[in-house]
């Protein structure tokens, strides 16, 4: 069920990182997860903020996922999941905030952020470099599971932030059906929904990448066994 969205929202915490790269089972893993607050203002490109990276191009970053985004909200949760205190920047998030849930948010919301502006693309899907970093192999379809997942902005205007500057709504999507959340459901829990895959289809803000997946399940060209939990 959809909750209502304020005109405004907190950005609490502006986290770039660069790749680096850690060991996990024997092998070297190339990760951008690892993020860190920014004390100043920064220049966000059509791409990524100055100073961000992304490790794997093939599944992360592009335009359609040039800012990932994670609701402060959620961090008492997996903080009594982890048993550990959270940063901000935890998730590998760009942007933590406060006061803009995946309930609340539809594909295709604009946002006025600094002088930038953004728009909701799809939700964020986590991959096993989650579980890497917090040494949880379940964690990556626990986030998936829980439908704490975060989600993606692309920039629609390019412009500098500031490291503490607040989100302001521009444009609700027209179908208010159309939450991050429900995307969420259609992709990873009620997969055969093709009433829902048709809504989720007919948004043109949602991103080509799930967009290209909906297609291929409606055709019946995609199995379970071909889904992959990829992430920032």
């Amino acid at each position: 069920m959809q909750s209502t969205l304020a005109d405004t929202a907190a950005i609490l915490s502006l986290n770039v990182g660069q790749p680096i790269v850690v060991e996990h089972k024997n092998k070297d893993v190339r990760t951008a997860i690892y993020k860190h607050p920014v004390l100043h203002h920064a220049f966000l490109s059509k791409l990524n903020f100055e100073g961000d990276g992304q490790a794997d191009l093939e599944h992360h970053g592009g335009t359609d996922k040039a800012v990932c985004v994670y609701p402060i909200e959620h961090y008492a949760y997996w903080e009594s999941e982890l048993g550990a205190q959270l940063s901000p920047g935890a998730f590998g998030e760009n942007l933590t905030t406060k006061g803009m849930l995946e309930s609340q948010l539809c594909i295709g919301d604009i946002f006025r952020l600094g002088d930038a502006i953004v728009q909701v693309s799809q939700p964020r899907q986590p991959c096993f470099k989650l579980s890497i970093k917090f040494n949880m192999p379940t964690l990556p379809l626990l986030v998936q599971t829980t439908g704490f997942t975060g989600y993606y902005f692309r920039v629609l205007q390019e412009g500098f932030v500031p490291n503490q500057a607040e989100l302001t709504l521009i444009e609700r999507h027209p179908d208010a059906s159309l939450t991050v959340s429900f995307a969420n459901r259609i992709m990873h829990m009620d997969k055969q929904n093709n009433e829902g895959i048709d809504q989720l289809l007919a948004n043109s803000a949602l991103s080509a990448s799930w967009r290209k997946t909906f297609t291929k399940r409606k055709a019946g060209q995609l199995t379970d066994s071909s889904a992959r939990l990829n992430g920032k």
